[in-house]
Protein backbone atom coordinates (compact mmCIF):
# COMPACT_ATOMS: atom_id res chain seq x y z
CA UNK A 1 0.00 0.00 0.00
CA UNK A 2 1.39 3.38 -0.70
CA UNK A 3 2.05 5.95 2.11
CA UNK A 4 -0.17 8.20 0.58
CA UNK A 5 -3.03 5.76 1.36
CA UNK A 6 -2.16 5.85 4.98
CA UNK A 7 -3.46 9.39 5.72
CA UNK A 8 -6.52 9.19 2.76
CA UNK A 9 -9.68 10.87 3.94
CA UNK A 10 -12.58 9.69 1.72
CA UNK A 11 -14.87 12.52 2.88
CA UNK A 12 -13.39 14.67 -0.35
CA UNK A 13 -12.77 11.42 -2.33
CA UNK A 14 -15.09 12.85 -4.80
CA UNK A 15 -14.07 16.11 -5.44
CA UNK A 16 -10.48 14.68 -6.01
CA UNK A 17 -11.21 12.07 -8.27
CA UNK A 18 -13.63 13.39 -10.71
CA UNK A 19 -12.42 14.01 -14.09
CA UNK A 20 -15.37 14.95 -16.21
CA UNK A 21 -17.44 18.03 -15.40
CA UNK A 22 -20.66 19.40 -17.00
CA UNK A 23 -20.43 22.47 -18.74
CA UNK A 24 -22.31 25.53 -17.03
CA UNK A 25 -23.66 28.13 -19.67
CA UNK A 26 -22.32 31.34 -18.53
CA UNK A 27 -24.90 33.48 -16.44
CA UNK A 28 -25.25 37.11 -16.21
CA UNK A 29 -25.80 39.49 -13.51
CA UNK A 30 -29.16 40.26 -12.34
CA UNK A 31 -28.79 41.10 -9.01
CA UNK A 32 -28.94 39.56 -5.58
CA UNK A 33 -32.29 38.64 -4.71
CA UNK A 34 -33.73 35.04 -5.35
CA UNK A 35 -36.96 34.53 -7.78
CA UNK A 36 -38.77 31.56 -9.20
CA UNK A 37 -38.14 30.45 -13.01
CA UNK A 38 -37.99 27.86 -15.73
CA UNK A 39 -34.80 26.03 -16.47
CA UNK A 40 -33.61 25.15 -20.01
CA UNK A 41 -31.83 22.33 -21.06
CA UNK A 42 -28.54 21.64 -19.29
CA UNK A 43 -25.74 20.42 -21.77
CA UNK A 44 -24.08 17.42 -20.72
CA UNK A 45 -20.53 15.71 -21.38
CA UNK A 46 -20.95 12.34 -20.40
CA UNK A 47 -21.69 9.87 -22.84
CA UNK A 48 -25.00 8.69 -21.31
CA UNK A 49 -28.17 8.71 -23.56
CA UNK A 50 -30.28 11.57 -22.00
CA UNK A 51 -33.70 12.59 -22.30
CA UNK A 52 -34.43 16.18 -21.71
CA UNK A 53 -37.76 16.27 -19.77
CA UNK A 54 -39.18 19.60 -18.99
CA UNK A 55 -39.14 20.54 -15.38
CA UNK A 56 -40.69 23.23 -13.87
CA UNK A 57 -39.73 25.25 -10.86
CA UNK A 58 -42.47 25.73 -7.82
CA UNK A 59 -41.31 27.72 -4.66
CA UNK A 60 -42.95 27.13 -1.03
CA UNK A 61 -42.13 29.74 1.34
CA UNK A 62 -41.73 28.68 4.83
CA UNK A 63 -40.36 30.44 7.58
CA UNK A 64 -38.80 33.20 5.28
CA UNK A 65 -36.69 30.16 3.21
CA UNK A 66 -37.80 30.13 -0.25
CA UNK A 67 -37.36 26.71 -1.67
CA UNK A 68 -37.05 25.48 -5.32
CA UNK A 69 -38.47 22.47 -6.23
CA UNK A 70 -38.51 20.13 -9.16
CA UNK A 71 -40.94 17.26 -10.97
CA UNK A 72 -39.17 13.86 -10.62
CA UNK A 73 -40.61 10.54 -11.35
CA UNK A 74 -41.52 8.03 -8.45
CA UNK A 75 -38.79 5.44 -6.95
CA UNK A 76 -38.57 2.19 -8.16
CA UNK A 77 -38.76 -0.82 -5.83
CA UNK A 78 -35.80 -3.52 -6.66
CA UNK A 79 -35.13 -6.96 -4.90
CA UNK A 80 -32.75 -7.02 -2.05
CA UNK A 81 -29.76 -9.37 -1.82
CA UNK A 82 -26.39 -9.38 1.28
CA UNK A 83 -23.35 -8.29 1.68
CA UNK A 84 -21.97 -5.66 3.82
CA UNK A 85 -18.58 -3.96 3.36
CA UNK A 86 -18.00 -6.52 0.51
CA UNK A 87 -17.79 -6.54 -2.89
CA UNK A 88 -19.84 -9.40 -3.57
CA UNK A 89 -23.52 -9.39 -3.83
CA UNK A 90 -23.74 -13.22 -2.85
CA UNK A 91 -26.44 -13.97 -0.21
CA UNK A 92 -24.08 -15.47 2.16
CA UNK A 93 -21.32 -12.83 1.93
CA UNK A 94 -19.87 -11.66 5.24
CA UNK A 95 -18.11 -8.62 6.24
CA UNK A 96 -14.65 -9.09 6.42
CA UNK A 97 -14.55 -6.40 9.17
CA UNK A 98 -17.40 -7.38 11.26
CA UNK A 99 -16.22 -8.97 14.82
CA UNK A 100 -18.66 -11.72 13.98
CA UNK A 101 -19.06 -13.41 11.28
CA UNK A 102 -22.72 -13.36 10.73
CA UNK A 103 -24.23 -13.31 7.23
CA UNK A 104 -26.18 -10.68 5.96
CA UNK A 105 -29.73 -10.69 5.16
CA UNK A 106 -33.03 -8.82 5.05
CA UNK A 107 -36.64 -8.98 4.60
CA UNK A 108 -37.88 -8.32 0.45
CA UNK A 109 -41.42 -6.81 1.06
CA UNK A 110 -41.43 -3.80 3.65
CA UNK A 111 -42.62 -1.47 0.80
CA UNK A 112 -41.16 1.90 2.14
CA UNK A 113 -41.94 5.08 0.90
CA UNK A 114 -39.56 7.71 0.51
CA UNK A 115 -42.55 10.34 1.12
CA UNK A 116 -42.57 9.26 4.36
CA UNK A 117 -40.60 9.61 7.23
CA UNK A 118 -37.18 7.92 7.31
CA UNK A 119 -37.15 4.47 8.75
CA UNK A 120 -38.83 1.15 8.30
CA UNK A 121 -43.09 1.09 8.02
CA UNK A 122 -44.65 -1.03 10.36
CA UNK A 123 -48.75 -2.67 11.48
CA UNK A 124 -50.35 0.17 13.59
CA UNK A 125 -49.82 -2.43 16.41
CA UNK A 126 -46.33 -2.57 16.30
CA UNK A 127 -46.11 1.37 15.82
CA UNK A 128 -47.92 1.74 18.92
CA UNK A 129 -45.47 -0.59 20.82
CA UNK A 130 -42.89 1.86 19.42
CA UNK A 131 -44.42 4.81 20.54
CA UNK A 132 -44.97 3.16 24.39
CA UNK A 133 -40.84 1.91 24.65
CA UNK A 134 -40.30 5.20 23.10
CA UNK A 135 -42.57 6.84 26.06
CA UNK A 136 -40.96 4.72 28.62
CA UNK A 137 -37.56 5.77 27.36
CA UNK A 138 -38.13 9.59 27.44
CA UNK A 139 -40.51 9.84 30.44
CA UNK A 140 -44.22 11.93 29.97
CA UNK A 141 -42.26 14.72 28.59
CA UNK A 142 -39.01 15.56 26.56
CA UNK A 143 -37.25 18.52 26.13
CA UNK A 144 -36.19 17.49 22.75
CA UNK A 145 -38.01 18.82 19.46
CA UNK A 146 -36.77 16.80 17.22
CA UNK A 147 -38.25 13.40 18.71
CA UNK A 148 -35.09 11.43 18.86
CA UNK A 149 -34.50 9.28 21.49
CA UNK A 150 -32.00 11.00 23.20
CA UNK A 151 -32.13 10.91 26.90
CA UNK A 152 -29.97 8.12 28.61
CA UNK A 153 -31.32 4.66 29.19
CA UNK A 154 -31.60 4.05 33.23
CA UNK A 155 -33.11 0.75 33.06
CA UNK A 156 -31.93 -2.48 31.04
CA UNK A 157 -35.59 -3.57 31.54
CA UNK A 158 -36.47 -0.99 28.76
CA UNK A 159 -33.75 -2.65 26.30
CA UNK A 160 -35.32 -6.25 27.10
CA UNK A 161 -39.08 -4.87 26.29
CA UNK A 162 -37.52 -4.05 22.32
CA UNK A 163 -36.45 -7.46 22.22
CA UNK A 164 -39.38 -8.79 23.03
CA UNK A 165 -41.12 -7.28 20.22
CA UNK A 166 -39.67 -9.82 18.12
CA UNK A 167 -36.58 -9.50 15.41
CA UNK A 168 -39.62 -8.61 12.14
CA UNK A 169 -41.07 -5.98 14.31
CA UNK A 170 -37.96 -3.74 14.98
CA UNK A 171 -37.74 -0.76 13.53
CA UNK A 172 -34.03 -0.23 12.24
CA UNK A 173 -33.29 3.63 12.88
CA UNK A 174 -34.74 3.60 16.42
CA UNK A 175 -33.24 0.15 17.16
CA UNK A 176 -29.52 2.38 15.95
CA UNK A 177 -30.68 4.96 18.17
CA UNK A 178 -31.20 2.16 21.41
CA UNK A 179 -27.74 0.62 20.42
CA UNK A 180 -25.72 3.84 20.65
CA UNK A 181 -27.16 5.01 23.67
CA UNK A 182 -26.25 1.43 25.60
CA UNK A 183 -23.05 1.68 23.89
CA UNK A 184 -22.73 4.94 25.61
CA UNK A 185 -24.38 4.10 29.00
CA UNK A 186 -21.97 1.34 29.11
CA UNK A 187 -24.56 -1.53 28.86
CA UNK A 188 -22.36 -4.07 27.07
CA UNK A 189 -24.64 -7.09 27.09
CA UNK A 190 -28.00 -5.26 26.12
CA UNK A 191 -26.02 -3.65 22.93
CA UNK A 192 -25.16 -6.77 21.98
CA UNK A 193 -28.43 -7.89 21.95
CA UNK A 194 -29.82 -5.67 19.79
CA UNK A 195 -27.12 -5.54 17.13
CA UNK A 196 -27.64 -9.20 17.29
CA UNK A 197 -31.19 -8.91 16.64
CA UNK A 198 -31.07 -6.32 13.82
CA UNK A 199 -28.07 -7.64 12.39
CA UNK A 200 -30.89 -9.34 10.00
CA UNK A 201 -33.17 -6.40 9.21
CA UNK A 202 -30.11 -5.08 7.45
CA UNK A 203 -28.79 -5.37 3.80
CA UNK A 204 -26.12 -3.40 1.60
CA UNK A 205 -28.84 -3.94 -1.50
CA UNK A 206 -31.86 -2.99 0.75
CA UNK A 207 -33.89 -0.15 1.33
CA UNK A 208 -32.23 2.97 2.06
CA UNK A 209 -32.69 2.71 6.29
CA UNK A 210 -31.73 -1.28 5.37
CA UNK A 211 -28.81 -0.20 3.32
CA UNK A 212 -27.48 2.67 5.55
CA UNK A 213 -28.25 0.05 8.69
CA UNK A 214 -25.72 -2.40 7.16
CA UNK A 215 -23.15 0.42 7.59
CA UNK A 216 -23.74 1.86 10.53
CA UNK A 217 -23.97 -1.73 12.43
CA UNK A 218 -20.34 -2.38 11.77
CA UNK A 219 -19.71 0.97 12.95
CA UNK A 220 -21.11 0.30 16.14
CA UNK A 221 -19.50 -3.06 16.51
CA UNK A 222 -16.17 -1.08 15.74
CA UNK A 223 -16.84 0.93 18.70
CA UNK A 224 -18.57 -0.82 21.35
CA UNK A 225 -14.62 -3.16 20.92
CA UNK A 226 -12.90 0.37 20.73
CA UNK A 227 -11.19 -0.75 17.71
CA UNK A 228 -13.01 2.19 14.91
CA UNK A 229 -9.61 3.05 14.13
CA UNK A 230 -8.18 -0.32 13.41
CA UNK A 231 -11.67 -1.03 11.29
CA UNK A 232 -11.07 2.42 9.52
CA UNK A 233 -7.47 1.51 8.58
CA UNK A 234 -8.53 -1.85 7.25
CA UNK A 235 -11.30 -0.05 5.18
CA UNK A 236 -8.44 2.07 3.46
CA UNK A 237 -5.96 -0.80 2.97
CA UNK A 238 -8.99 -2.43 1.23
CA UNK A 239 -9.57 0.44 -1.61
CA UNK A 240 -9.94 -0.60 -5.12
CA UNK A 241 -7.62 0.41 -7.53
CA UNK A 242 -7.36 3.62 -8.43
CA UNK A 243 -9.07 2.51 -12.00
CA UNK A 244 -12.07 1.14 -10.18
CA UNK A 245 -11.79 4.18 -7.44
CA UNK A 246 -12.27 6.51 -10.46
CA UNK A 247 -15.26 4.45 -11.49
CA UNK A 248 -17.04 4.39 -8.03
CA UNK A 249 -16.53 8.22 -7.73
CA UNK A 250 -17.87 8.78 -11.00
CA UNK A 251 -20.76 6.73 -10.11
CA UNK A 252 -21.67 8.73 -7.43
CA UNK A 253 -21.04 12.05 -9.24
CA UNK A 254 -23.73 11.10 -11.79
CA UNK A 255 -26.61 9.60 -9.45
CA UNK A 256 -26.26 12.62 -6.71
CA UNK A 257 -25.80 16.49 -7.15
CA UNK A 258 -23.65 17.45 -4.15
CA UNK A 259 -20.48 17.92 -5.88
CA UNK A 260 -21.88 19.63 -9.22
CA UNK A 261 -23.99 21.87 -6.39
CA UNK A 262 -20.22 22.43 -5.30
CA UNK A 263 -18.85 23.53 -8.57
CA UNK A 264 -21.07 25.46 -10.15
CA UNK A 265 -22.14 27.32 -7.29
CA UNK A 266 -18.45 28.22 -6.11
CA UNK A 267 -17.24 28.74 -10.34
CA UNK A 268 -20.32 31.16 -10.82
CA UNK A 269 -19.63 33.15 -7.35
CA UNK A 270 -15.99 33.81 -8.45
CA UNK A 271 -16.22 34.26 -11.75
CA UNK A 272 -18.85 37.01 -10.76
CA UNK A 273 -16.08 38.47 -8.11
CA UNK A 274 -13.31 38.68 -10.83
CA UNK A 275 -15.06 40.02 -13.62
CA UNK A 276 -13.37 43.27 -13.99
CA UNK A 277 -9.74 42.06 -12.99
CA UNK A 278 -6.86 41.61 -15.79
CA UNK A 279 -4.87 39.42 -13.42
CA UNK A 280 -6.93 36.37 -11.53
CA UNK A 281 -5.05 33.87 -8.69
CA UNK A 282 -7.33 31.14 -7.87
CA UNK A 283 -6.06 29.08 -4.70
CA UNK A 284 -7.74 25.78 -4.44
CA UNK A 285 -7.33 24.10 -0.98
CA UNK A 286 -8.17 20.44 -2.60
CA UNK A 287 -7.24 20.69 -6.52
CA UNK A 288 -7.92 16.90 -6.87
CA UNK A 289 -7.74 16.61 -10.52
CA UNK A 290 -8.42 20.14 -11.23
CA UNK A 291 -11.36 19.63 -12.82
CA UNK A 292 -13.45 22.44 -11.61
CA UNK A 293 -11.33 24.75 -13.46
CA UNK A 294 -11.85 23.59 -16.56
CA UNK A 295 -15.20 25.45 -17.01
CA UNK A 296 -13.77 28.83 -15.30
CA UNK A 297 -11.10 28.93 -17.99
CA UNK A 298 -14.43 28.40 -20.65
CA UNK A 299 -16.44 31.16 -19.27
CA UNK A 300 -13.20 33.82 -18.68
CA UNK A 301 -12.50 32.85 -22.13
CA UNK A 302 -15.37 34.48 -22.91
CA UNK A 303 -15.48 37.67 -21.54
CA UNK A 304 -15.88 40.72 -23.07
CA UNK A 305 -12.58 42.30 -24.49
CA UNK A 306 -10.26 39.18 -23.76
CA UNK A 307 -9.94 36.87 -21.00
CA UNK A 308 -7.33 37.39 -18.35
CA UNK A 309 -4.02 36.06 -16.70
CA UNK A 310 -5.29 32.88 -14.74
CA UNK A 311 -3.23 31.48 -12.00
CA UNK A 312 -3.72 28.56 -9.96
CA UNK A 313 -2.79 27.63 -7.00
CA UNK A 314 -3.27 23.91 -6.12
CA UNK A 315 -2.94 22.56 -2.58
CA UNK A 316 -2.77 18.65 -2.43
CA UNK A 317 -1.25 16.78 0.66
CA UNK A 318 -0.37 13.70 -2.21
CA UNK A 319 -3.34 11.83 -1.72
CA UNK A 320 -4.56 12.05 -4.86
CA UNK A 321 -1.85 10.82 -6.69
CA UNK A 322 -3.03 7.54 -6.37
CA UNK A 323 -5.73 8.22 -8.59
CA UNK A 324 -3.91 10.33 -10.76
CA UNK A 325 -0.87 8.17 -11.15
CA UNK A 326 1.21 11.16 -10.61
CA UNK A 327 1.48 14.33 -8.84
CA UNK A 328 0.34 17.57 -8.98
CA UNK A 329 2.29 18.14 -12.59
CA UNK A 330 -0.19 16.34 -13.81
CA UNK A 331 -3.05 18.66 -12.66
CA UNK A 332 -1.07 21.46 -14.19
CA UNK A 333 -0.57 20.05 -17.52
CA UNK A 334 -4.19 19.45 -17.82
CA UNK A 335 -5.02 22.81 -17.18
CA UNK A 336 -2.65 24.40 -19.21
CA UNK A 337 -3.38 22.61 -22.22
CA UNK A 338 -7.25 23.50 -21.40
CA UNK A 339 -6.16 27.41 -21.26
CA UNK A 340 -4.28 27.29 -24.47
CA UNK A 341 -6.72 25.57 -26.35
CA UNK A 342 -9.05 28.45 -25.46
CA UNK A 343 -6.53 31.10 -25.74
CA UNK A 344 -6.14 31.88 -21.92
CA UNK A 345 -2.53 33.10 -20.11
CA UNK A 346 -2.12 30.41 -17.84
CA UNK A 347 0.07 29.62 -15.03
CA UNK A 348 -0.06 26.88 -12.47
CA UNK A 349 1.72 26.55 -8.94
CA UNK A 350 1.69 23.23 -7.10
CA UNK A 351 1.55 23.57 -3.54
CA UNK A 352 1.95 19.60 -2.26
CA UNK A 353 1.37 20.11 1.52
CA UNK A 354 -2.18 19.00 3.71
CA UNK A 355 -4.45 22.18 4.68
CA UNK A 356 -2.65 21.92 8.20
CA UNK A 357 0.76 22.45 7.16
CA UNK A 358 0.29 25.50 4.54
CA UNK A 359 1.77 28.82 5.61
CA UNK A 360 1.52 31.96 3.62
CA UNK A 361 4.82 31.54 1.63
CA UNK A 362 3.23 28.24 -0.21
CA UNK A 363 0.86 30.30 -2.37
CA UNK A 364 2.80 32.80 -3.39
CA UNK A 365 0.26 35.34 -3.83
CA UNK A 366 1.60 38.57 -5.91
CA UNK A 367 0.73 42.22 -5.53
CA UNK A 368 -2.27 43.63 -8.36
CA UNK A 369 -3.70 40.23 -8.76
CA UNK A 370 -7.76 39.40 -8.17
CA UNK A 371 -7.27 36.22 -5.02
CA UNK A 372 -10.08 33.92 -4.97
CA UNK A 373 -10.11 31.24 -2.64
CA UNK A 374 -11.78 27.75 -2.70
CA UNK A 375 -12.63 25.58 0.25
CA UNK A 376 -14.63 22.30 -1.64
CA UNK A 377 -15.34 20.45 1.47
CA UNK A 378 -12.37 20.26 3.04
CA UNK A 379 -12.15 22.52 6.13
CA UNK A 380 -14.09 20.35 7.87
CA UNK A 381 -10.99 17.73 7.81
CA UNK A 382 -8.62 20.20 9.84
CA UNK A 383 -8.59 19.76 13.34
CA UNK A 384 -9.91 22.58 15.80
CA UNK A 385 -9.82 23.82 19.55
CA UNK A 386 -11.07 20.45 20.65
CA UNK A 387 -8.32 18.44 18.80
CA UNK A 388 -5.50 20.11 18.88
CA UNK A 389 -4.28 23.61 20.90
CA UNK A 390 -2.91 24.62 17.57
CA UNK A 391 -6.45 24.70 16.21
CA UNK A 392 -5.42 24.66 12.20
CA UNK A 393 -9.40 24.85 11.17
CA UNK A 394 -9.09 28.79 12.68
CA UNK A 395 -5.29 28.80 11.84
CA UNK A 396 -6.11 28.65 8.41
CA UNK A 397 -9.19 30.67 8.14
CA UNK A 398 -7.14 33.67 9.76
CA UNK A 399 -3.84 33.01 7.16
CA UNK A 400 -6.64 33.43 4.15
CA UNK A 401 -7.89 36.65 5.39
CA UNK A 402 -4.63 37.93 6.16
CA UNK A 403 -4.23 37.49 2.19
CA UNK A 404 -7.00 39.98 1.54
CA UNK A 405 -8.89 37.76 -0.76
CA UNK A 406 -11.57 39.23 -3.14
CA UNK A 407 -13.87 36.19 -2.48
CA UNK A 408 -13.48 33.01 -0.58
CA UNK A 409 -15.81 30.11 -1.57
CA UNK A 410 -16.91 27.42 1.45
CA UNK A 411 -18.41 24.13 0.23
CA UNK A 412 -19.77 21.86 3.21
CA UNK A 413 -21.96 19.51 4.43
CA UNK A 414 -24.68 21.24 6.64
CA UNK A 415 -24.21 18.64 9.61
CA UNK A 416 -22.95 18.46 13.04
CA UNK A 417 -20.94 15.80 14.18
CA UNK A 418 -17.55 17.67 15.40
CA UNK A 419 -17.96 18.13 19.64
CA UNK A 420 -20.96 16.50 19.92
CA UNK A 421 -21.36 13.51 22.76
CA UNK A 422 -21.11 10.14 21.08
CA UNK A 423 -24.81 9.08 20.61
CA UNK A 424 -26.08 12.68 19.95
CA UNK A 425 -23.35 12.55 16.82
CA UNK A 426 -24.55 9.29 16.26
CA UNK A 427 -28.23 10.43 15.95
CA UNK A 428 -26.67 13.52 13.54
CA UNK A 429 -24.79 11.02 11.49
CA UNK A 430 -27.69 8.68 11.17
CA UNK A 431 -30.52 11.20 10.37
CA UNK A 432 -27.74 12.81 7.51
CA UNK A 433 -26.48 9.52 5.59
CA UNK A 434 -30.73 8.03 6.16
CA UNK A 435 -31.35 11.50 3.71
CA UNK A 436 -28.38 11.21 1.84
CA UNK A 437 -29.16 7.22 0.79
CA UNK A 438 -32.98 8.41 0.23
CA UNK A 439 -32.08 10.72 -2.06
CA UNK A 440 -30.08 8.50 -4.45
CA UNK A 441 -32.46 5.96 -4.23
CA UNK A 442 -35.49 8.01 -6.05
CA UNK A 443 -35.54 9.62 -9.97
CA UNK A 444 -31.79 9.48 -11.60
CA UNK A 445 -30.59 11.80 -14.26
CA UNK A 446 -29.89 11.26 -17.88
CA UNK A 447 -32.19 7.76 -17.61
CA UNK A 448 -29.52 5.64 -15.52
CA UNK A 449 -30.78 2.57 -14.60
CA UNK A 450 -29.03 1.32 -11.46
CA UNK A 451 -30.81 -0.61 -8.95
CA UNK A 452 -30.29 -1.29 -5.45
CA UNK A 453 -28.29 -4.87 -6.15
CA UNK A 454 -25.97 -2.96 -9.16
CA UNK A 455 -22.65 -4.13 -7.98
CA UNK A 456 -20.85 -0.44 -8.60
CA UNK A 457 -23.56 0.99 -6.83
CA UNK A 458 -22.90 -0.93 -4.06
CA UNK A 459 -19.66 -0.19 -4.33
CA UNK A 460 -19.82 3.60 -4.78
CA UNK A 461 -22.11 3.50 -1.64
CA UNK A 462 -19.04 1.25 -0.15
CA UNK A 463 -16.02 3.20 -1.05
CA UNK A 464 -17.39 6.62 -0.87
CA UNK A 465 -19.66 7.04 2.10
CA UNK A 466 -19.63 4.01 4.32
CA UNK A 467 -16.28 4.66 5.21
CA UNK A 468 -16.99 8.05 6.34
CA UNK A 469 -19.62 6.79 8.54
CA UNK A 470 -17.26 4.55 10.10
CA UNK A 471 -15.14 7.46 11.32
CA UNK A 472 -17.61 9.23 12.29
CA UNK A 473 -19.23 6.54 14.59
CA UNK A 474 -16.33 4.05 15.69
CA UNK A 475 -13.37 6.61 15.97
CA UNK A 476 -12.59 8.98 18.29
CA UNK A 477 -9.85 11.64 19.00
CA UNK A 478 -7.25 12.39 16.20
CA UNK A 479 -8.36 9.35 14.25
CA UNK A 480 -11.63 10.90 13.68
CA UNK A 481 -10.88 13.14 10.55
CA UNK A 482 -14.68 13.65 9.82
CA UNK A 483 -15.64 16.80 11.71
CA UNK A 484 -18.80 18.70 10.18
CA UNK A 485 -19.86 21.50 11.35
CA UNK A 486 -23.32 23.67 10.28
CA UNK A 487 -23.03 27.14 8.41
CA UNK A 488 -23.61 28.64 11.41
CA UNK A 489 -20.91 27.68 13.10
CA UNK A 490 -18.19 28.21 9.97
CA UNK A 491 -19.89 31.80 9.70
CA UNK A 492 -18.96 32.47 13.85
CA UNK A 493 -15.63 31.21 12.64
CA UNK A 494 -15.19 33.57 9.34
CA UNK A 495 -16.55 36.47 11.36
CA UNK A 496 -14.18 35.59 14.28
CA UNK A 497 -11.64 36.24 11.72
CA UNK A 498 -12.82 39.16 9.85
CA UNK A 499 -14.60 38.24 6.84
CA UNK A 500 -17.91 39.44 6.39
CA UNK A 501 -20.62 37.40 4.22
CA UNK A 502 -20.79 38.19 0.44
CA UNK A 503 -24.86 37.24 -0.12
CA UNK A 504 -24.69 34.76 -3.76
CA UNK A 505 -26.57 36.43 -6.90
CA UNK A 506 -29.60 35.10 -8.83
CA UNK A 507 -27.17 34.06 -11.24
CA UNK A 508 -25.81 31.50 -9.09
CA UNK A 509 -29.25 30.06 -8.10
CA UNK A 510 -30.00 29.72 -11.77
CA UNK A 511 -26.93 27.49 -12.22
CA UNK A 512 -27.94 25.05 -10.10
CA UNK A 513 -31.30 24.89 -10.94
CA UNK A 514 -29.86 23.68 -14.31
CA UNK A 515 -28.00 21.04 -12.50
CA UNK A 516 -30.88 20.06 -10.77
CA UNK A 517 -33.25 19.57 -13.33
CA UNK A 518 -32.77 16.19 -14.19
CA UNK A 519 -32.75 15.05 -10.30
CA UNK A 520 -35.87 14.49 -8.30
CA UNK A 521 -38.46 17.03 -7.08
CA UNK A 522 -37.69 16.23 -3.52
CA UNK A 523 -34.18 18.42 -3.74
CA UNK A 524 -35.07 22.00 -2.65
CA UNK A 525 -32.86 24.81 -2.80
CA UNK A 526 -33.19 28.39 -0.48
CA UNK A 527 -31.24 30.66 0.96
CA UNK A 528 -29.88 31.35 4.37
CA UNK A 529 -28.14 34.41 5.45
CA UNK A 530 -26.78 35.04 2.05
CA UNK A 531 -26.10 31.49 1.37
CA UNK A 532 -27.39 28.75 -0.77
CA UNK A 533 -28.42 25.45 0.92
CA UNK A 534 -29.16 22.49 -0.93
CA UNK A 535 -31.70 19.98 0.76
CA UNK A 536 -33.15 16.38 0.72
CA UNK A 537 -36.71 17.65 0.87
CA UNK A 538 -36.51 19.86 4.61
CA UNK A 539 -33.08 18.28 5.27
CA UNK A 540 -30.29 20.71 4.57
CA UNK A 541 -27.73 18.53 2.95
CA UNK A 542 -24.58 20.89 1.64
CA UNK A 543 -24.42 24.56 1.87
CA UNK A 544 -22.18 27.14 -0.89
CA UNK A 545 -21.55 30.62 1.49
CA UNK A 546 -19.01 33.44 -0.18
CA UNK A 547 -17.00 35.54 2.03
CA UNK A 548 -14.57 38.74 1.34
Amino acid sequence: MQTSQQSRSSGAAIHRLYHQPDHIEPFSLTGSHFQILNNNGYPNTVTVTTSNQDASVGSVQTFNEQFFTLESSPAVEYPVYNSPFGGSVSSNSRSPFSPQESSQSCLSNLHHSPDKSYGSPFSNEVEQALKEVEMELLGPTSDFEDGSITSSFDNVNKYHKMLQMGISNLDVKQTLIAIAHAIDDGLKEEATALMDALQNRVSVTGEPIQRLGAYMLEGLKAKQLSSGSLIYKKLRCYEPNPKQLMTYMSVLYEICPYYKFAYTSANIAIKEAVQYDSHVHVIDFLIAQGSQWMQLIEDLAKRRGGPPRLRVTGVDDGDSSYARGGGLDLVGQRLAKHAEKHGVPFEFHAAAISGSEVEWGNLRVQPGEALAVNFPYMLHHMPDESVSTTNHRDRLIRLVKSLNPNIVTLLEQESNTNTSSFSKRFEEALDYYTAMFESIDTKLPKNIQMPRDDSQRISAEENCVARDMVNIVACEDTDRVERHEPLDKWKFRLQAAGFISLPLSYSVVTGVQEVLREFSECYRLWEKDGALVLGWKNRPMVTCSAWR
